[in-house]
C-alpha cells in the first residue's frame, strides 16, 4: 500500500506536548488532512488531559490509539479506565504505529 499523501502521522512519546499535538492536528484537518495519532511510552499520561477530549474529536475514531501496554505499565485499567472519546478497540499494539508509517506520507515524532 503507498502512503497517503493527504494523512498525516504522529508518533507520541513524551508527555509534555499536548499543546503542539493539538495544534498541529487542528492545522492539518484545516488543510483537509487526515490525521492519525498514536500514543505510546509516557506519552499515554497525555490521554487523561482536558485537551485529549478535543483532539480525540478531530480524528475518526479509528485513527487514533493507545498503546495498550504503555498504558497498563504507566498505572492505568485498559478495559475499564478508557480515555473519553475513545473506545477499547483503541487500545492497541505497536502494529498499529507499523499502520502509521504504512499509510501516512507525513510522519512526525513528538
Amino acid at each position: 500500500m503507498a502512503a497517503d499523501p493527504n494523512k498525516l502521522g504522529i508518533f507520541v512519546t513524551c508527555p509534555q506536548n499536548m499543546r503542539h499535538i493539538l495544534g498541529l492536528t487542528k492545522a492539518a484537518v484545516r488543510a483537509g488532512k487526515k490525521v492519525m495519532i498514536f500514543f505510546t511510552h509516557k506519552s499515554v499520561h497525555l490521554t487523561k488531559s482536558p485537551e485529549f477530549s478535543e483532539l480525540s474529536q478531530l480524528c475518526a475514531v479509528e485513527d487514533i490509539a493507545i498503546c495498550a501496554d504503555s498504558y497498563i505499565c504507566e498505572g492505568y485499567d485498559n478495559v475499564t479506565d478508557v480515555p473519553r472519546g475513545l473506545t477499547d478497540k483503541q487500545m492497541r499494539t505497536q502494529a498499529f504505529h507499523g499502520a502509521i508509517l504504512d499509510q501516512c506520507a507525513k510522519y512526525i515524532v513528538m
